[in-house]
C-alpha cells in the first residue's frame, strides 16, 4: 500500500495507482444493491464517448468491483476490451462490503443549487453544447432552461387567512382519542 505524506501525517491510500484491466477479468460484486437502468447505462456510455474515461473502476485484490458497476456495463456496451482500474489493497471483507454501500449512497445525500444549475445550463445552451449529456431529462431540462419563474406577489385572499394555524391532529396510541395540538400551543 502506498503512503502519502500530508501535513505531518502519513496516510495510507488504499488505491494509489491506475492500471488497465481486461473487462472480461472484472467480477461484478454479487450483492451490489445499486440498480442501473438501460437508460442510465446508455447515458454513462454517452459520457464516456464525450469525455473519455474519467474515473477508474475500484476493485479489490481479487478483481471484484467495489465501485463502478455502471461504468463496467457502459464499457461492455461500448465494446471496450480494457478499462482503467484502481485496486483497494488489503481491505477486510467487512470494509469492502461497507464501501460498496457507502460509495453508492453517500452521493445520494447531496443536493444541487438549482439556480446555479439553471445558469450553467443556459450558458452551455448558448455555446450550443449537447445538453442531453449532462444527466437531466427533457422536461427537467426545459424547466431549468427557462430559469426562475417570475412570481407576482399574492394577496391574502389568494393564500387564505395567514393568521390562522392549520390543525395539528394527533391520536393517542393508548386510548385512540384525537387531539388538536393548537389548543396546547396557544398560550
Amino acid at each position: 500500500m502506498k503512503k502519502q505524506e500530508t501535513i505531518g501525517k502519513t496516510y495510507q491510500w488504499p488505491a494509489d495507482q491506475i492500471t488497465r484491466r481486461p473487462v472480461a477479468d472484472l467480477i461484478p460484486y454479487a450483492r451490489n444493491a445499486r440498480v442501473h437502468t438501460p437508460a442510465q447505462i446508455a447515458s454513462i456510455a454517452a459520457s464516456i464517448r464525450e469525455w473519455g474515461w474519467t474515473m477508474p473502476i475500484l476493485v479489490d485484490d481479487a478483481g471484484t468491483i467495489l465501485a463502478g458497476h455502471g461504468r463496467l456495463l457502459a464499457a461492455q456496451q461500448l465494446g471496450l476490451d480494457e478499462v482503467p482500474c484502481m485496486v483497494a489493497e488489503g481491505w477486510s471483507e467487512a470494509k469492502r462490503r461497507a464501501y460498496v454501500l457507502a460509495d453508492n449512497r453517500l452521493t445520494d445525500q447531496s443536493t444541487f443549487d438549482m439556480e446555479l444549475v439553471s445558469a450553467e445550463l443556459q450558458d452551455l445552451a448558448a455555446l450550443d453544447y449537447d445538453l442531453t449529456l449532462v444527466g437531466w431529462d427533457g422536461e427537467e431540462l426545459a424547466a431549468l432552461l427557462e430559469g426562475s419563474p417570475d412570481f407576482e406577489p399574492g394577496t391574502e385572499a389568494d393564500q387564505g387567512k395567514l393568521d390562522e394555524l392549520a390543525p395539528k391532529i394527533v391520536t393517542c396510541p393508548h386510548c385512540g382519542e384525537a387531539f388538536d395540538l393548537r389548543e396546547h400551543e396557544q398560550g
